[in-house]
């Protein structure tokens, strides 16, 4: 399943209807997150890393089960590169991050776990 969010916001129709002009004027950090972890993501946080707060779960009510991709696009406004990621779990509720991700640079994050060393890491395009 293919889905986009405006990043601070839970909204996710609002960015399918954009013009193709409209997407030549989003921020340079938008991306697209791929779940191939083996398991659902019942959260996902993305925030510059310069913050201490993590703000809002980006999915809202939504989940983001294994094989869906997402679409995060940033206000353009936005002016930091440097951003962290969390995701949170749906079967156990543990967490994974990354900080300091370049999304100047990255076009799109895919995250796995593996189940023999119980570590999800992240692939950055």
């Amino acid at each position: 399943m293919n889905r986009r969010i405006w990043l601070g916001s839970v909204a996710v129709a609002a960015s399918l209807a954009l013009s193709p002009a409209a997407w030549a004027q989003q921020a340079k950090q938008d991306f697209t997150l791929v779940n191939k972890t083996g398991y659902a993501l019942s959260e996902v946080y993305v925030s510059p890393t310069k913050s201490d707060d993590w703000e809002e779960d980006i999915l809202g009510r939504d989940v983001m089960e294994n094989g869906d991709s997402v679409h995060i696009s940033f206000r353009r406004a936005a002016k930091s590169c440097l951003w962290d990621l969390k995701v949170v779990y749906q079967d156990d509720d543990s967490e994974s991050y990354w900080e300091e991700i370049d999304l100047c640079s990255v076009s799109r994050i895919t995250i796995m776990y593996d189940r023999k060393t119980d570590t999800s890491t992240a692939t950055f395009d």
